[in-house]
């Protein structure tokens, strides 16, 4: 739905945006960095943090951010829902926010932002079908010749692809590489766990009525963590019964059945 004008920053703001923006762009690292990231099981990575944001449906005032970090003693790459690089100034959120902290950005998309020619067309649809098994993955080029992003099939039981693209600090094969591997579901739960709560913070703030809507999720096989663990089959919408050396959250995990809720604004 079109932002109503009156709800728009004014121009002077905007431009102020669009300078900040370009201002940052040129200090964007697009290839890995740190030693743990040149390791094939990641040896070194000790946490995972995923970055999302909850807005309320027809108010343009207010939001929740919320970071939530997985299982490790010390922070070293953040999953953000949103892009990176693949954005129509080159410079998403996900660049952002790395810039900012100095730290390993991955953007992971839940749609394909249509810019430098690419679209969801019939051709792209076709690259869709030919993503047979979880870790599958392709490079979306643009018109321009340059390599955006890779679309991912985060496991096997996603029909969906995820859309990966460099925040800062990593290469795009790392970071295709890293984000499968934090999937229990489609989305990564770093991600996952951080729209979860966003919204559960924004609900309770609100007094809104009711739980969050709850969005479908499937039941996958065993999947393997960032540290190398396995998880046992998990029934839809649960956590795994066993999980040895994977990513944990010191906060509650969901209760069995408790999904992720619809309606979220992409970036």
């Amino acid at each position: 739905m079109a932002q109503k004008a009156a709800d728009r920053p004014p121009k002077e703001t905007l431009s102020l945006w669009t300078r900040e923006q370009a201002r940052l762009k040129a200090r964007v690292v697009d290839r890995d960095t740190e030693a743990w990231q040149r390791d094939p099981a990641f040896s070194g990575l000790q946490r995972v943090g995923g970055v999302d944001v909850s807005f309320v449906k027809g108010d343009s005032v207010s939001a929740c951010a919320s970071l939530v970090v997985l299982s490790y003693p010390e922070l070293k790459v953040i999953l953000v829902d949103g892009n990176g690089v693949l954005h129509h100034r080159g410079f998403g959120v996900a660049c952002h926010l790395g810039v900012l902290t100095g730290l390993p950005c991955i953007g992971v998309a839940k749609k394909l932002l249509h810019v430098d020619g690419l679209k969801n067309n019939a051709l792209h649809k076709e690259k869709i079908q030919l993503l047979q098994a979880g870790g599958d993955s392709f490079p979306l080029t643009g018109e321009s010749g340059t390599v955006l992003g890779m679309a991912l099939r985060s496991h096997d039981h996603s029909s969906k692809p995820l859309y990966i693209s460099v925040g800062h600090k990593m290469g795009l094969e790392t970071a295709v590489r890293l984000t499968q591997r934090c999937c229990r579901f489609r989305i990564p739960e770093p991600v996952r766990q951080a729209d979860i709560r966003s919204r559960e913070h924004i609900r309770k703030t609100l007094e809104l009525p009711g739980p969050p809507t709850p969005r479908s999720q499937k039941a996958q096989g065993p999947k393997t963590g960032p540290e190398g663990g396995s998880e046992e089959p998990t029934s839809a919408g649960g956590p795994p019964a066993h999980r040895s050396q994977g990513p944990r959250t010191h906060l509650e995990a969901p209760k069995p059945g408790s999904q992720e809720q619809q309606g979220k604004a992409g970036r």
